[in-house]
């Protein structure tokens, strides 16, 4: 499984990457949402994970501009990842395009559970 995880901070980048390191999966991180989407342009990814607030582009926006490419690639999973508690962020994360929402800090059983729940849902089911 392939992963990029869309993350200002490198602390929570080397955090969720050894998560998924228990799993064999394989991270790529990316400092902001311009090099997340740049990233997706250039390489295949299973899944996408992103953080909400970032400098520059927000993660609503770089999930907009992925779901408007005219390719297979719009359609990839994403889940918001996000220390935001605001009322009504999931609704409004899923109204804009986010597959799943987890809130900060992220403990691996949600995070494994979020992923293999997105995955299942795609034609051919999980990746190997």
């Amino acid at each position: 499984m392939n992963v990029l995880f869309v993350e200002d901070d490198p602390m929570n980048r080397r955090v969720v990457k050894d998560m998924l390191d228990v799993a064999g999966a394989t991270m790529t991180g990316a400092e902001s949402a311009e090099r997340g989407l740049q990233l997706i342009g250039e390489q295949d990814f299973d899944i996408i994970l992103m953080d909400l607030r970032m400098p520059g582009m927000d993660g609503i926006e770089a999930i907009r501009h992925l779901r408007a490419r005219g390719d297979a690639k719009a359609a990839l999973p994403v889940i918001v990842v996000t220390a935001d508690t605001a009322v009504d962020l999931r609704d409004y994360c899923l109204r804009e395009g986010a597959d799943e929402v987890l809130f900060k800090p992220v403990a691996m059983d949600s995070l494994f559970d979020a992923i293999g729940r997105l995955l299942a849902r795609r034609p051919g089911g999980m990746i190997g």
